[in-house]
């Protein structure tokens, strides 16, 4: 008995109807599981005031001095400033977040 490395041309056809057949039936499964509405976001916030419903921090610029770094990848110990937590992040995910600094102009 030889054994054949061919596939028949009924063969192909059969493993491409399950092949188009099981891809249709993951999207539909996907789409029924994961709806718009309902699909969870990664959150950007992981533990910073958690019980409030929107973290907001205001400040004065006549406040601020020469230079304020403020963080903008919600990981830093002294948010809302900067403690260089972003290149932790950023190595961690490939992201590119850095602080936001505000400086007064030189005059």
């Amino acid at each position: 008995m030889s054994a054949s490395n061919t596939l028949s041309k009924a063969e192909i056809i059969t493993a491409v109807s399950v092949s188009v057949g099981a891809a249709a039936v993951g999207i539909l499964i996907y789409r029924t599981i994961c709806k718009k509405d309902t699909c969870v976001k990664p959150k950007v916030n992981l533990d910073l005031q958690k019980d409030n419903p929107k973290v907001v921090h205001a400040f004065d610029i006549e406040d601020i001095g020469d230079k304020a770094v403020y963080c903008r990848c919600w990981r830093s110990k002294k948010f809302p400033y900067c403690d260089g937590a972003h290149a932790k992040h950023n190595q961690e995910t490939g992201d590119n977040v850095g602080p936001l600094i505000i400086k007064r102009k030189e005059a």
